[in-house]
């Protein structure tokens, strides 16, 4: 056997389900999916159900680090009182809420 015909044979394509090539791509998909979609999607619901709920007296925390008391609700900003200064921000802003030991979480009901 010269070169040519080993090359030839070598070039011949391999016969057998091409579906099994993305068997691993479909895992791997699967896998990210669980693994980093679903739980962000459950974080987003939970922050939603966090900022729709929100009240007055609330003690919050917001993404700037400010915690305080929410003193006013409107349709998309919530007044937060933080010691003697008022501050205007976005409900979306509003990480979590603190009970009021201001230790850990508030308790959902």
């Amino acid at each position: 056997m010269d070169i040519l015909s080993l090359t030839m044979l070598q070039a011949q394509p391999q016969t057998g389900n091409s579906l099994l090539g993305f068997l691993p791509f479909v895992i791997i998909f699967f896998i990210f999916w669980v693994m980093i979609i679903v739980p962000q999607r459950r974080q987003a619901k939970a922050h939603a159900e966090l900022v729709s709920g929100l009240q007055k007296g609330d003690q919050v925390v917001t993404a700037g680090g400010i915690i305080g008391t929410v003193t006013l609700v409107r349709d998309d900003q919530v007044e937060v009182r933080s010691g003697t200064s008022t501050v205007v921000v976005e409900r979306s802003r509003v990480t979590r809420k603190i009970n009021a030991a201001g230790v850990g979480p508030a308790k959902q009901a």
